[in-house]
């Protein structure tokens, strides 16, 4: 452990504190012969040396939409698309991405969207807050924290893999720190501390102004706010500990640090220039550096004992001694502030430091000189830059949402790219789905980058990099000249993976260019031509609008002049253009190729929409649009064309017919973007109004509306249907949102003209944990409560039990039935019979309750009268006769099986212990059910059970001879009305088979 140094303590002067002679490698310095310390998990320092462990004590207190159905609602149904099954009520929930929310509500209390729901966010990486070095002792590894909005992200250096990603906060997280077992983010006047990386397990409030600072320290966290208020706290307590207030116009803090082996010190920066070191056990001041009148804006601990490195505004890196108040030595930097400084502890006297230019200047310490320049190491500020110790690797991050590892193992010693994790630089230009497994998503930034992220994994994910204007020159003239040769950023693409193994499958239109270029998927870059027209050489002409056709030959290209043009994508040949001149008068908006390459529409600005012959380039058909046209995306599976109007209104058009067939309106602003689902029934839009609405075709309504915190610019849907993904203004991210209706029963119901939509917030890198709702909370509705089916939807519907076939269907088929399964031998008694315990007969088999003699005095001479008794089931009925009841009846006689209702019916005559009263209220029984048109197939097996058994008597008795009579009447009755039911659903199968439609 590093030895401690006290204010009280008196400190021999060291001999070559003079000198200068510092161990800049090792950290040791003279003849203090101090032990080399293990890495530590410290956040804000750039190498790791061990903290002294503080002994402090606490001290005292004091211190809306409309649409328009142009055709019939079965107008889709009928032309063989697939659909989806109906949706009935239900009781699921759906968990939301903060509480848990009733997923099914009626259109006026529904809250958020009911189809999609918050998932996560794909290629976010860093931001500008600077990341957080750990080491795992455990483990003997490093581990790199980098924050990404509301959670953070914690890498293995080692390969630097994905290990965790923690919870969501609340709010973006404005600064990081981390110890040797937590974690602390802070967002707004509030931090957390984080374990395992993951969990919030303590929460510390105090601040009123916004956090900026952190500072592990032993068993306490310094915070510092932007008031200069700086509070210390207990961390298992999370109580207040002590509370410092500084003057913000004398002395704002602007960077903190614990200076090794100074037990219970910590050391202040301010933003006038000067610094403070003081003892927070004693709450003293101890001294006060008067700095050199420029603010500061970092501090870092050297590996010698006793100094510091400190960035200034200006650019100045001083190397200070602050036991002594002396400065060693002076840099300078022209890159503006020093955005972060950190130390080689491998032996190499070197010290790094950032500016907010992305510039990475390379110190050496004994020659007190610049070695070398790591230029364009990010294109941003330098967030935070850290060499591992005793390692020649330098982690660094900055708000290009890029992490990267450099190594320092040239004789030169400048670092090259070792490993990396980047996503876009820029707010995303266009994001589609490329391939039909829904695993990979192209997208397009304002950073002039073309990248694939995986829906499954980041190590999927690949960059296909910035297009470069001509190759050859970038490798002869090196680097350095590559950024005035690339292109500008790609404002539309389209893929296609069917040929990407032979040749190029991605065509890209640029920002204020005329050629479209091509990549290659498989080979990640750039492919070989960039297609444009040789006899155009007007510089005012762009290309707007491109697509490929489904077997990848081929690539349409829309220009701003009116031209469409069609190039091979193998050869990069020109094979012709669309129209004698121009295919249109104004600038091309859109084109698309139908699947089987047969037909080619295109529109253009002046309100025009057309539909060519692919093959011969003849103009087919032209109509003419209600207002010029902003985009076009066609469905080639079921031939339904969407145009985004610049009115903000939907039209939808049949390929095949060439006629409208669908118009919405409802957007307030432009609409960005459109994305069929993939059976082609739903229409999702995006639109700057902030609000993304999905439109059913077949019956040309809105079924689902949400709102977001920021317009979404693209959309796109999963080929497989599982996600809709979409990405907004200036984000840098790709948000996905699961389907519901995948996973989840999902009403469909129209929403009304006057629905107001709820803001939904965006995903992040990982779901925020499910918060249970009390019953109280969750206000019932119709569509809330499971839906139970009545037993009879209706008095006049004809309804049938729920008894299997068995229990019914072969009631006058039992004499065969005993007769096949009567054994051949009669059953062999066994030598040793086991011990059963008594059952009582029935389906359900129960065992038998043992008989109870309670009187004492009853006599044991059999009473033969109880041989007569008769059933339950003949009780029932002559009670029926009386009360004109039959229910319980019926359910007696539906609990038994085959042999159980035949037994009983032939229980009913006269001659086996019933009655003509007891078969005349059987009889009344089957009058009743068919009456109530309910059990109707067990009224007739029932019926026909019982002529069979007592058939010959029936004609003698008057009686029963009259209620056979009713029934007979009422059984033919019933039966003519299905019998031409059901000849007329016959008759109408018949003709749909047979007749050529």
């Amino acid at each position: 452990m590093l030895r401690s140094l006290s204010s009280a303590q008196a400190t021999p002067e060291c001999s070559c504190t003079r000198t200068g002679e510092y161990s800049w490698s090792t950290g040791d310095c003279g003849p203090r012969n101090r032990s080399r310390a293990s890495p530590a998990s410290s956040g804000g320092n750039s190498f790791s040396i061990a903290l002294e462990q503080s002994s402090l004590k606490p001290l005292a207190a004091g211190t809306g939409s409309a649409y328009k159905c142009v055709e019939p609602a079965e107008y889709c149904a009928t032309r063989g698309r697939e659909g989806q099954g109906p949706s009935f009520p239900s009781g699921l929930e759906r968990r939301g991405t903060r509480t848990a929310v009733a997923m099914e509500r009626g259109a006026g209390d529904r809250t958020g969207s009911a189809l999609f729901a918050g998932f996560r966010a794909l290629g976010l990486f860093s931001t500008d807050i600077p990341h957080v070095v750990r080491f795992s002792a455990l483990k003997r590894r490093f581990y790199v924290t980098t924050c990404v909005g509301k959670s953070f992200h914690t890498y293995d250096v080692q390969k630097l893999s994905l290990v965790a990603v923690s919870n969501s906060l609340p709010q973006d997280i404005c600064c990081m720190a981390a110890d040797g077992r937590l974690v602390f983010a802070a967002y707004g006047n509030i931090f957390s501390a984080f374990a395992r990386n993951k969990e919030v397990v303590h929460t510390f409030k105090g601040h009123k102004a916004e956090i900026h600072l952190l500072q592990p320290f032993g068993d306490h966290i310094i915070s510092v706010d932007t008031d200069s208020i700086l509070i210390i706290w207990h961390i298992y307590l999370e109580e207040e500990y002590l509370q410092l207030t500084f003057d913000k116009s004398v002395f704002k803090i602007s960077a903190i640090l614990h200076p090794s082996t100074y037990l219970n010190k910590i050391l202040l920066g301010s933003e006038q220039g000067s610094l403070q070191l003081w003892n927070v056990k004693s709450n003293k001041l101890l001294y006060t550096f008067q700095g050199w009148k420029m603010g500061v804006t970092a501090l870092q601990q050297a590996p010698a004992v006793d100094v510091v490195a400190v960035g200034l505004m200006s650019g100045q890196v001083i190397i200070h001694n602050i036991k002594f108040d002396e400065t060693l030595m002076k840099f300078r930097q022209d890159w503006g502030p020093i955005t972060s400084i950190s130390f080689r502890t491998d032996g190499h006297p070197i010290m790094a430091a950032g500016s907010p230019c992305g510039h990475i200047g390379l110190w050496d310490l004994e020659d007190k000189k610049l070695i070398n320049q790591m230029r364009n190491a990010h294109s941003t500020a330098i967030a935070g830059l850290t060499f591992l110790h005793r390692e020649p690797l330098l982690v660094t991050n900055g708000a290009d949402n890029a992490l990267r590892i450099w190594i320092f193992d040239g004789p030169t010693g400048e670092g090259r790219l070792l490993r990396f994790r980047m996503g876009h630089s820029a707010p995303l230009t266009k994001i589609r789905y490329y391939g039909q497994n829904g695993q990979q998503i192209l997208s397009a930034s304002q950073d002039g980058t073309l990248q694939s992220f995986s829906t499954i994994h980041e190590k999927f994910n690949k960059s296909l990099g910035h297009g470069l204007i001509n190759k050859k020159r970038v490798k002869r003239k090196g680097l350095q000249n590559a950024m005035s040769v690339r292109l500008p950023p790609i404002t539309k693409f389209a893929a296609e993976e069917a040929r990407e193994s032979d040749w190029d499958s991605i065509i890209a239109c640029h920002q204020g260019k005329l050629s479209c270029s091509t990549w290659n998927y498989q080979r990640s870059t750039i492919g070989a031509y960039f297609l444009k027209p040789k006899e155009l050489k007007k510089d005012d002409i762009t290309a707007t609008a491109v697509d490929i056709t489904s077997c990848g030959n081929f690539a349409v290209i829309g220009l701003s002049s009116g031209t469409v043009d069609v190039y091979n994508m193998q050869s990069g040949i020109h094979r012709g253009s669309f129209g004698e001149d121009q295919a249109h008068k104004g600038s091309v908006r859109g084109v698309a190729v139908d699947g089987l390459n047969q037909l080619t529409i295109t529109t253009g600005s002046e309100g025009l929409l057309k539909f060519w012959n692919f093959k011969n380039k003849i103009l087919i058909h032209s109509m003419s649009l209600d207002s010029p046209p902003n985009m076009m995306l066609l469905h080639r599976d079921s031939g339904i064309l969407g145009l985004a109007l610049d009115d903000f209104t939907i039209s939808v058009l049949d390929i095949e017919t060439r006629k409208i067939v669908r118009e919405f309106s409802g957007h307030q602003g432009q609409i960005n973007d459109l994305a069929f689902s993939p059976d082609g029934r739903w229409l999702i839009t995006a639109s700057m109004d902030c609000s993304v609405r999905t439109w059913d075709l077949p019956s040309g309504c809105l079924i689902d509306s949400f709102l977001l915190d920021s317009a979404p610019l693209n959309v796109t849907m999963s080929p497989t249907g599982d996600f809709l993904a979409t990405s907004h203004v200036d984000h840098l991210g790709i948000y996905l949102w699961s389907n519901i209706s995948l996973y989840s029963v999902v009403s469909l119901r129209p929403l009304p003209t006057d629905y107001i939509p709820s803001v939904v917030t965006l995903p992040g890198t990982c779901q925020t944990q499910d918060v249970e709702l009390s019953e109280e909370t969750i206000e019932p509705s119709d569509e809330m409560i499971e839906y139970d089916s009545p037993e009879q939807l209706n008095e006049q519907l004809v309804t049938l039990s729920l008894l299997p076939e068995s229990r019914w269907k072969n009631l006058l088929n039992l004499d065969v039935i005993k007769k096949k399964n009567k054994p051949k031998e009669p059953p062999k008694v066994p030598k040793s019979a086991p011990f059963f315990i008594p059952t009582v007969p029935g389906l359900v088999p129960r065992y038998a309750a043992p008989e109870q003699n309670n009187d004492p005095h009853q006599s044991k001479v059999v009473n033969l009268g109880i041989l007569a008794q008769k059933s339950d089931f003949c009780l029932k009925l002559e009670e029926g006769l009386v009360n004109n009841k039959y229910e319980a009846a019926l359910n007696l006689l539906k609990e038994l099986g085959p042999s159980g209702i035949e037994t009983e019916l032939q229980s009913l005559s006269p001659d086996c212990g019933g009655s003509v009263e007891v078969m005349q209220s059987f009889l009344k029984m089957i009058e009743m059910m068919l009456d109530r048109k309910r059990d109707f197939e067990l009224a007739q097996a029932y019926l026909a059970l019982f002529l069979k058994l007592h058939l010959k008597m029936l004609p003698s008795e008057p009686v029963l001879l009259e209620e056979m009579t009713k029934l007979s009447s009422q059984v033919e009755e019933n039966w003519i009305h299905l019998q031409s039911l059901f000849n007329q659903s016959i008759c109408i199968l018949n003709y749909i088979k047979s007749a050529l439609l």
